[in-house]
């Protein structure tokens, strides 16, 4: 791998059906925006061969021929398959956006891949976000590289930007994130500033040269002898101290010189164990050129250093009832177990489901058991139905290439599942199995919606159903005490992709409106109230009178009505509509137009007519008698109250504390968590927080994570409470 002399022989270009899962690799770049992941995969697909240097390949499809709306927002908003071959060995390249809206884009891409390659701008350095998906794979153990892009630019420094790497990455063992090449600079260009022109390999103590627009080799002068020989006995350290073969060190510190072939070996088995994390550099190739900086380095480290899918573990599987099942292997012969990783619509073939196969082989044609993943909270209904599979498809570009087969441990395109959504299980159609779920992160900023025109309204059901099936990280609510239809979205950005897919792919065009929270009314103190409901038009008149008493009761009780009429004053049989004529008006509300909670309405005595009283008459005198009793009392607004836990780098505490404080939020504890975060728990007003996804992003520089769960409702201030009844009476 890395850093061997030569490009290795066998086929390179285009990928096709794989032939066994020793044959495969699985990588997924990670990184923030802008730093270079999209440019990276183009760039080794041109040097593999996959494509010519207008980004095209043979059959006319463009590598850049991505989604309208990426085009659009000038970034990549859904993770995306570019499938390579290098030495014989197929390279899935998974492509994911570096935004915070569409992490969950990026969790597809980590649970569809098997090791990930980190891209980290000399320019811009490492973001809160990248840090955080380190350590997630981390704690899996995923086998991870670092590929440093944007050498070029201006400041940009190679080795300031491997010690930034060391620091953030390494942790506690900063040797097992090192070099394995240094930047080669050549001639200052007008700007003064020298361009990277090759790599020194510090194991080969070679020279790769891609001045020419082809990789060469060659000897390194004498100037660069003392540069190797410091970095390069560091890199031999770090490898010998991941090293399975404990005797290396003992023969290393005996002076003896340990031959290339024995540290590369070891070094791929460091990388494959995700206990050594190699830095390297990559460039686009030049005009002209047929390959980038790096290129050829980065495809040997993947192929010869990342993990086969045989060597990574399956998620567990149950049945879909949730009988556990033995562990499943990386076996073409085996059960089938394939998981969809991303849902999309295009417009002449329908839903297309991109799928990594863990067990088994997919074939065209094959009745397969679609298993649901249990996100029926978020507007995903579960599955358990038998599905036909449509073509299989290799992606490239907007290009799909037909295959006749994919096998454990391969991805392929999916055609026609109409039941299949991001997160479900396809399984033989007699052996059905539910793998375990990935973390989906919770959407928490919320958007409410409606349909612009009445053509709109009859397709928005259907549109808005297919759009929370291509994302799981998006959750779908018709609230029944707001009467909105509400999307629950992870940022502003994901918002306007929505909105963009529903109008451009659904032909749903909607408007926004201010999310509403749901309020409630009730009495603070005990008041009185009489309704009196009295006509005569002419033949049966109505006649109805009640007096009623109201008094608060304690957070949670409702609405409890007693009845202490004596005497028959109120006939027996108008009771209940009296009741029901109370509960209705508390329904729609006695002051702001919110339900009426947590009071005992007695009914103490009434008058009625022989003939003209009637269930519709003791119903309406019940709903004046409320509206009467309210109009004696003061009526406390209530506010839906959350608790919300924010999990933020030690650095932000005190700006997170001081801005829930000015949302009036009580800070009820905090706690110290591993990795120099704390935990801040908090009480604060549901309407205070409708946008705490974006504005604790910027809080907390992409660091912070936060949860949130309804506790109870309580009495807004008074003076908030007075501007809530003016917007409604102004009809806002």
């Amino acid at each position: 791998m890395g850093d061997k002399a030569s490009t290795p022989s066998g086929a390179a270009g285009r990928a096709t059906a794989a032939d066994h899962p020793s044959s495969i690799r699985n990588v997924v770049l990670v990184g923030h925006s802008g730093s270079g992941k999209t440019t990276l995969v183009e760039a080794l697909a041109l040097a593999s061969g996959a494509v010519n240097r207008a980004g095209r390949v043979e059959d006319g499809g463009s590598l850049s021929d991505y989604d309208e709306i990426e085009h659009r927002q000038q970034r990549s908003v859904q993770v995306s398959l570019v499938p390579v071959e290098w030495g014989g060995i197929k390279i899935n390249l998974l492509d994911t956006p570096g935004y915070a809206d569409f992490v969950g884009e990026l969790r597809a891409g980590l649970r569809a891949a098997d090791a990930a390659l980190f891209v980290v701008s000399a320019a811009d350095g490492v973001d809160g976000g990248t840090q955080l998906v380190w350590n997630e794979c981390a704690a899996v153990g995923m086998p991870r590289a670092i590929v440093v892009t944007h050498l070029d630019a201006a400041r940009a420094n190679f080795h300031e930007m491997t010690a930034v790497c060391q620091r953030i990455f390494g942790g506690d063992d900063p040797d097992a994130v090192l070099p394995l090449y240094l930047p080669l600079h050549g001639e200052p260009g007008a700007d003064g500033h020298p361009p990277v022109a090759g790599l020194i390999g510090l194991l080969s103590q070679r020279i790769f040269d891609y001045s020419s627009g082809t990789r060469t080799d060659r000897e390194p002068d004498p100037g660069h002898l003392p540069l190797i020989e410091e970095a390069r006995n560091r890199l031999i350290e770090g490898i010998i101290a991941e090293s399975e073969d404990e005797s290396l060190m003992d023969r290393y510190l005996a002076g003896e010189s340990l031959d290339t072939k024995t540290l590369i070996e070891d070094l791929e088995k460091a990388v494959a164990r995700a206990v050594f994390h190699p830095v390297l550099a990559a460039a686009p190739a030049a005009e002209g050129a047929r390959q980038g900086l790096g290129t050829v380095e980065l495809l040997e480290l993947i192929t010869g250093g990342f993990p086969t899918p045989e060597e990574r573990d399956i998620p567990p599987v149950t049945t879909p009832q949730g009988k556990p099942r033995p562990p499943l292997v990386c076996d073409p012969a085996g059960p089938l177990a394939a998981e969809v990783v991303k849902t999309s619509s295009d417009p002449y073939v329908g839903r297309v489901s991109l799928v990594r196969v863990f067990s088994g082989t997919l074939r065209p044609d094959q009745t397969v058991h679609v298993s649901g993943h249990g996100l029926e909270d978020r507007g995903h209904e579960d599955h358990d139905v038998d599905e036909r599979v449509g073509a299989l498809t290799s992606p490239f570009g907007k290009q799909q290439r037909t295959l006749n087969r994919a096998i454990a441990g391969d991805l392929a395109c999916v055609a026609k599942l109409s039941h299949a959504e991001t997160g479900d299980t396809l399984s033989g159609k007699d052996n059905p199995l539910l793998m375990e779920p990935w973390v989906m992160p919770d959407p928490l900023l919320p958007v409410a919606i409606r349909a612009h025109s009445k053509a709109d309204e009859d397709k928005l059901s259907q549109g808005l159903s297919r759009l929370v099936a291509e994302d799981p990280t998006m959750r779908l609510e018709q609230n029944p005490h707001t009467h909105q239809v509400v999307l629950w979205c992870l940022g502003e950005a994901h918002v306007d992709v929505a909105l963009e897919r529903l109008r451009t792919r659904y032909g749903v065009q909607v408007d926004t409106e201010p999310h509403r929270v749901s309020m409630r009314e009730t009495f603070a103190g005990r008041a009185a109230g009489r309704g009196r409901h009295v006509k005569q038009s002419g033949g049966h008149g109505q006649y109805a009178i009640c007096e009623i008493t109201v008094e608060p009761l304690p957070g949670g009780s409702g609405i409890e009505f007693v009845d202490k009429v004596v005497g028959g004053a109120v006939p027996r049989q108008f009771i209940p509509s009296v009741e029901k004529g109370v509960r209705a008006q508390a329904t729609k509300g006695v002051a702001a137009g919110y339900p009426l909670v947590d009071v005992r309405v007695t009914l103490h005595d009434g008058k009625a007519h022989s003939v003209d009283s009637s269930d519709a008459a003791f119903q309406t005198a019940g709903a004046l008698a409320l509206r009467e009793a309210a109009s004696q009392a003061s009526i406390h607004l209530l506010e839906p109250v959350a608790e919300i836990e924010v999990l933020v780098a030690d650095e932000y505490v005190g700006s997170v504390m001081s801005d829930l404080s000015g949302r009036r939020g009580r800070v009820v504890g905090t706690e110290q968590t591993s990795g120099g975060t704390t935990l801040v728990r908090a009480e604060v007003p549901e309407i205070e927080i409708s946008r705490y996804a974006v504005d604790l992003r910027s809080l907390s520089h992409g660091t912070g994570r936060f949860s949130r769960s309804y506790i109870r409702h309580e009495p807004m201030p008074q003076q908030l409470a007075a501007k809530i009844r003016e917007q409604t009476e102004n009809g806002g």
